[in-house]
């Protein structure tokens, strides 16, 4: 669905966890090649920002089990306070 959202497929936007089987050498450049960084053999997950030309070349690799779109994390009490506290 938020492949459908975006205007431009080949602007990096999407943040997603990759899931994969554990990746050779070959797969790690084929990784690389895409916008993933950080991969290592033997990984079998990874974050990336990937465009969603990207996403559907990754979804069509038989080796790769799923991409999950990331969600948008907000800081914890971001809408609260902080209190003051008086010790005795």
């Amino acid at each position: 669905m938020a492949l459908k959202d975006v205007e431009n497929t080949e602007e990096h936007s999407l943040q997603v966890f990759i899931h994969t089987k554990p990746v050779s050498n070959a797969e790690t450049t084929a990784l690389e090649n895409l916008g993933v960084s950080g991969v290592t053999n033997g990984k079998e997950v990874f974050t990336a920002t990937l465009s969603p030309s990207a996403i559907s070349q990754l979804s069509d690799l038989p080796w790769v089990e799923h991409v999950k779109l990331s969600q948008t994390l907000h800081l914890a009490n971001q809408h609260y306070g902080m209190k003051r506290v008086s010790l005795l």
